[in-house]
């Protein structure tokens, strides 16, 4: 884990004093007394509070207070006290963040999502509640108080106006709804993000729980419909903290040869849903999940035959920069940027060019069931593993270790027009199948599921009963090295199971998984 030194004295690492104009960042001259160090806003954060981070996906989160936060913490436990908090993001942050207060065992409540190596560690060995939660959930929830009110907002902004408009960071996320629905606000003005971000963003004030709601106007994926910032009353915000320090980025590797056909195969899927005609030749708006395969399939994009595409996701990963580089995406909507250490220096040194070409909106809206719906999303999602029936296993490994979380990926499978699921046919050098008789948990049932893709090939699932959908599963997507053991079960059950509907031998189900916690392989 790495963190920043503490002792070095630039403006918003934890011990320096700030320079009150922060490059000229912050043109509020009301806001000039609140202007702090992270330690004295990280003062401001009492034991026991909820706090609210900005923070989707390694971008846009607060890089100083937390740390502060975290040494506030670890001194507390020195002095034999107990100091936590619970803590909401939009979705994954950075060690800077949710790293440094897990180390700290600084965190009792987390949610929605989270890729932490150590908060990992802490939820599944029991020193961490975590709740994990579709994405689009999360906003009406807090909203409904259920919950629990949220004490403070830790938002990391690019800039306040002179206004007091506050000009967004490289994600979106759950920051409308933390500045809203905190009692205070502190930001940490970044001036490392580029000022080209200003007016990429499109914040939509229209949401409303029943029975006031109406329907979100978006009809095309870079329709803009809200404000470019985000509005906070100024005599909300106790803290601002001046910084200048990167997003967390981490470098994607080549495709291999297994992403590369599993690209292939989606790729194949699509030209031949554009032939029948289920397609049009631009495709549909694209979602896709966070990844090594994922990017894979946007570099078969990119060398396919499809022009003017247009997506409406998440993530902005390097692939969708790339392809809006060469002229094949014209539009992408998105709530954060998920990007290589590279990519970033492409994006900040043109970010004003692709301020026509990307929306970054809220969570909720990006994630929003009736909009997928609406525009008919191709969603493509990774998964851990895949039942023979077509149930999706994406959060837990063995049934009770989660890995990262649903993050939106529930959001689109059901509502999109094609839902993907993609995945390597084994894991652990071998030793596990990502095609098993039965689920360990299940986060996206069978209903939701369409299309499932490994590097063997992929089976459409669409109209077909569990019997048939089993066989299909079986004969193109699991590997060989497990293919004829499950071709066993399933021959097994269909002739043994209590029913002949969804066949199943429950005395010996979830016996792969149990194997492989005693011998170390599904063999």
């Amino acid at each position: 884990m790495q963190t920043e030194d503490p002792t070095r004295e630039t403006a918003g690492t934890p011990g320096a004093r700030p320079d009150a104009h922060s490059g000229g960042r912050i043109q509020d001259a009301r806001l000039a007394d609140r202007i702090m160090t992270a330690e004295e806003a990280a003062a401001l954060i009492p034991a026991g509070a909820t706090v609210g981070m900005s923070g989707f996906t390694g971008a846009g989160y607060p890089k100083a207070v937390p740390q502060a936060l975290a040494g506030r913490i670890a001194a507390a436990s020195a002095r034999g006290e107990r100091m936590r908090v619970d803590v909401w993001t939009g979705a994954s942050t950075a060690p800077e963040l949710d790293g440094v207060l897990a180390e700290a065992e600084g965190i009792e409540l987390r949610l929605p999502y989270q890729s932490d190596p150590i908060t990992r560690r802490e939820i599944n060995e029991g020193r961490m509640e975590y709740l994990d939660m579709h994405l689009s959930h999360v906003a009406q929830m807090v909203w409904q108080g259920f919950l629990g009110p949220l004490d403070v907002a830790v938002i990391e902004v690019t800039g306040v106006t002179d206004d007091g408009r506050l000009i967004p960071s490289s994600s979106v996320g759950n920051n409308k709804t933390w500045i809203e629905r905190a009692d205070a606000v502190i930001l940490e003005v970044n001036s490392r993000q580029p000022a080209g971000l200003e007016g990429m963003h499109d914040i939509y004030y229209g949401t409303a729980l029943p029975p006031h709601r109406t329907p979100v106007p978006i009809v095309r994926p870079t329709d803009r419909i809200g404000v470019p910032h985000l509005l906070c009353p100024t005599e909300k915000i106790i803290g601002v903290v001046p910084t200048d320090a990167p997003d967390r980025n981490t470098p994607f590797s080549a495709p291999d040869e297994v992403s590369r056909r599993i690209a292939g195969h989606v790729l194949d899927f699509l030209a031949h849903e554009v032939a029948r005609g289920r397609l049009p030749e631009n495709l549909l708006p694209l979602q896709s999940g966070v990844g090594n395969v994922a990017n894979a399939v946007l570099a078969g994009l990119d060398e396919g035959p499809f022009e003017n595409l247009t997506a409406y996701t998440e993530v902005i990963q390097d692939g969708m920069l790339h392809l809006i580089d060469t002229g094949k995406l014209v539009g992408v909507s998105a709530t954060a940027f998920s990007l290589s250490p590279g990519a970033v220096e492409r994006f900040n040194a043109r970010a004003g060019e692709y301020r026509d070409k990307i929306v970054l909106r809220p969570q909720e809206i990006s994630n929003h069931p009736e909009v997928a719906r609406r525009l008919g999303c191709l969603a493509m999602n990774g998964m851990i593993e895949a039942d023979i029936y077509g149930n999706i296993n994406s959060t837990h490994v063995m049934g009770s270790r989660v890995q990262n979380g649903i993050g939106g990926s529930g959001d689109f499978a059901r509502n999109g027009l094609i839902s993907f699921f993609l995945s390597p046919s084994r894991a652990k050098q071998g030793a596990i199948s990502a095609i098993v008789p039965m689920v360990s948990h299940v986060d996206h049932t069978e209903h939701d599921v369409d299309v499932i893709v490994t590097e063997q090939g992929l089976a459409d699932l669409r109209g077909l009963s569990p019997k048939q959908r089993a066989r299909r599963v079986i004969q193109n997507c699991a590997h060989p090295d497990f293919r004829p053991a499950l071709e066993d079960y399933y021959e097994r059950a269909l002739h043994s199971s209590y029913g002949r509907h969804t066949p199943h031998l429950l005395e010996e189900s979830l016996s792969w998984h149990t194997r492989f916690m005693r011998t170390g392989s599904m063999r």
